[in-house]
């Protein structure tokens, strides 16, 4: 496989998309519902669960076993990674197909996703960003990214493969588990770097046309150990949104290194619906 080390322009801007591992690093038995979740009157919604670049939907197993434990309806649909316009428009007509009310939920490049899709759903009672980029319209993923220090990602973590729609970025497998899965198994970062996804390196320029609604609640999850977005940009797109925040003491990959963090807080998403 022919590689082509990134520029810096391209190595900020694959900071930009980052996801870490799906790495099953949980396997403990699904919490009880909790109080907040038991708080919730009507109809539980589904939950709507989008993972970022170099992973697919097996990266929310834990948050998915968890929710399942207590009912609630869920859809984690594969995210093509072709860029912010065509990966909207390839899951929004399953979701607006899903019946009553749902809670988008978004793993650092999905952030950009469910900001698109709050203003194009139907019936979208709250956004939660889990290490996840909440953008505002006209920016873009790696503007965000580069507006503050932090992020381990750039020319000597990554690399580009051509492709037939551009070209495919990677993160290099030695540098995987120290930029998204720091202090998960060691086995299970593995697996994850190896079966990795690659995302169009255009995606990270693409502007982002719409700024999710402000009558949407919001949670942001800030992973504090993050070395792949900074926790700092975290911070300030989730109070510039006016999420309500909690700071989790993770590496990037929180749905594998915190799954009951995730689940709390859709706890709490889900107990003021309506």
């Amino acid at each position: 496989m022919k590689r082509k080390i990134l520029s810096m322009a391209a190595a900020a801007a694959v900071a930009a998309a980052l996801t870490a591992c799906g790495t099953p690093g949980d396997q403990s038995t699904p919490a009880p519902v909790s109080a907040a979740g038991a708080a919730a009157t009507g109809p539980k919604p589904t939950i709507v669960l989008l993972h970022g670049a170099f992973e697919d939907a097996s990266s929310w197993n834990q948050v998915v076993k968890r929710l399942q434990a207590e009912s609630y309806p869920v859809f984690a649909p594969a995210v093509p990674l072709r860029g912010v316009a065509a990966d909207v428009s390839s899951v929004e007509g399953a979701i607006d197909a899903i019946p009553g009310p749902k809670i988008l939920v978004a793993h650092s490049y999905g952030g950009l996703l469910i900001s698109e899709l709050a203003s194009r759903t139907p019936d979208v009672t709250a956004l939660v960003f889990v290490a996840a980029f909440i953008p505002q319209a006209g920016e873009t993923a790696g503007q965000l990214n580069s507006q503050f220090p932090g992020s381990l990602i750039g020319p000597d973590t990554t690399h580009a493969v051509s492709g037939p729609d551009g070209p495919g970025l990677y993160v290099n497998t030695e540098s995987f588990a120290q930029l998204f899965a720091d202090g998960l198994p060691a086995p299970d970062s593995a697996v994850s770097a190896a079966g990795q996804r690659p995302i169009l390196a255009s995606a990270f320029d693409e502007e982002i046309t719409s700024t999710a609604p402000a009558n949407i609640r919001k949670y942001a999850i800030v992973a504090t150990r993050d070395k792949a977005i900074s926790p700092e940009a975290e911070r300030f797109e989730a109070q510039r949104a006016h999420a309500a925040i909690t700071e989790v003491e993770s590496p990037h990959a929180v749905p594998a290194a915190n799954p009951q963090a995730v689940v709390d807080v859709i706890h709490q998403a889900a107990a003021t619906q309506g």
